[in-house]
């Protein structure tokens, strides 16, 4: 059939007749990266959500940003954070977690149960959410701690409002967070319906193992803390997923050989790399930075570090998560083994990635399917995770040309500082919009205390 006279293809560039030519805001000739490649496009924000996305010359806005020169990205997304509220909360708290986010260019987070008490019950998780409303920067979402006591109530938990899903420890945690034989985990698979998030660190090796940390040596670390240990852990996880028909998300992968056997589970099993997986290297970090290197799982040898690379090249790992864990300076400058494992890591995800597309390890658009579109289709969340019209006007946006220097000053954290003091890194984080409110512009908190629950297809109301 011929195309009449009076009809003419739309430029992906051009406006819509379709589309309202009053908007809240225009993002004005911004490089957008998305699902169907990059280009220069303004998008026009209304009500929250992202109403435009071409050329927008001939509408109006309450506020027009010019994005020249920048890139607009999906909204990042850290699908794994502590933010120790309650009870650590002279470490770290919701609030001050998500502004060293939103000061990042992260626009959500997922965080973790292991506070005090631990988000294990639905009082628990519903306090937690409370607390964030509104007092947050950026939007969040809690994972409920899967144990041996709650196994039963898990079915419910796990489709609660904001909730991303079960966490569970197999090692590496304490009380009743601590599930570290197979039957119970059996019991947990056999309850749950969602994707399911796991620390795979093998209890039973590593408390065989303590006898080899030295004293005052953190090199020793990895040594304890072994391949073995991980490898055996997410193999038995594997095992009982594909037993019960249940899929599985694997966090902070630290060794080759995890990669190597999750390329082959695929189907059951996602898996995480975390910016410091991917950026620092055993003895060396241990050397330069102390007890500042140490982590659960451990940061370890160039090989496995080259390892984790190739499962970014071969699109195993799924995601990228910092595994913000903060502990005070303080606490961290105890001799090992006696010092806390974890770092801050939610500010710096997104300027040490970048570093890491700018010298080629990466491309932009890799990084863009790690921070946003993967968690979206992992974790089933609705209307966030790409650029499209009705979705949430979330948006990360970056100067990939500018250089600065990670400071301890920088980071927002109630810690106070970054393994990353002194580190120039090009590629940079200048806004952060979380639902069509611009949270963060140049290096200011503009909109403070916006956040509100993700959601996700699986918890939605009928």
């Amino acid at each position: 059939m011929r195309m009449s006279h009076r009809m003419r293809r739309i430029s992906p560039h051009q406006t819509s007749l379709h589309l309202p030519q009053t908007f809240d805001v225009i993002l004005k000739s911004g490089t957008v990266v998305n699902q169907d490649g990059e280009g220069v496009r303004d998008i026009g924000i209304s009500g929250g959500r992202i109403a435009g996305i071409g050329s927008l010359n001939g509408a109006r806005a309450g506020e027009v940003i010019d994005c020249k020169g920048l890139h607009i990205l999906p909204g990042v997304m850290d699908t794994q954070v502590h933010f120790r509220e309650p009870g650590l909360t002279h470490k770290e708290d919701l609030e001050t977690g998500s502004r060293s986010a939103v000061m990042g260019g992260v626009t959500a987070v997922f965080e973790m149960p292991n506070t005090n008490p631990l988000t294990v019950t639905e009082e628990a998780f519903t306090a937690k959410v409370k607390a964030g409303h509104h007092r947050m920067h950026c939007d969040y979402a809690f994972f409920i701690g899967g144990t041996r006591e709650n196994v039963n109530q898990l079915p419910d938990l796990e489709r609660a409002p904001g909730c991303a899903g079960v966490k569970v420890f197999i090692g590496s945690s304490t009380g009743s967070l601590l599930v570290e034989d197979d039957e119970s985990l059996r019991r947990i698979f056999n309850v749950i319906r969602r994707r399911a998030a796991f620390h795979a660190e093998d209890e039973y090796r590593q408390n065989d193992r303590k006898h080899l940390r030295i004293e005052g040596d953190p090199r020793s670390h990895p040594v304890w803390r072994d391949v073995e240990a991980a490898l055996i852990a997410t193999q038995r996880l594997v095992g009982i997923a594909r037993e019960y028909g249940k899929r599985i998300h694997v966090l902070h992968i630290s060794t080759k050989e995890e990669i190597d056997y999750l390329r082959d589970h695929k189907d059951v099993a996602s898996c995480e790399a975390t910016p410091h997986h991917l950026t620092l290297a055993g003895p060396e970090a241990y050397e330069q930075l102390g007890t500042k290197a140490q982590m659960n799982p451990p940061v370890r040898d160039a090989a496995h570090r080259d390892g984790i690379w190739r499962g970014i090249e071969q699109g195993i790992i799924d995601v990228l998560g910092s595994d913000h864990a903060p502990h005070t300076l303080e606490e961290k400058e105890k001799t090992y083994p006696a010092s806390p494992s974890g770092m801050t890591g939610v500010q710096t995800l997104v300027p040490i990635m970048l570093d890491h597309v700018n010298a080629g390890k990466l491309s932009l658009a890799r990084f863009v399917d790690l921070t946003s579109g993967g968690p979206a289709r992992l974790f089933n969340i609705a209307c966030k995770g790409r650029i499209a019209a009705g979705y949430d006007a979330d948006f990360t946006v970056v100067d990939l040309k500018r250089e600065e220097t990670i400071t301890n000053k920088w980071v927002a954290s109630k810690a106070g500082w970054t393994p990353y003091d002194g580190v120039k890194v090009k590629g940079w984080p200048v806004g952060t919009f979380v639902r069509g409110q611009r949270v963060m512009w140049q290096g200011e908190l503009t909109t403070p205390s916006t956040g509100e629950t993700v959601r996700f297809l699986e918890t939605l109301k009928p």
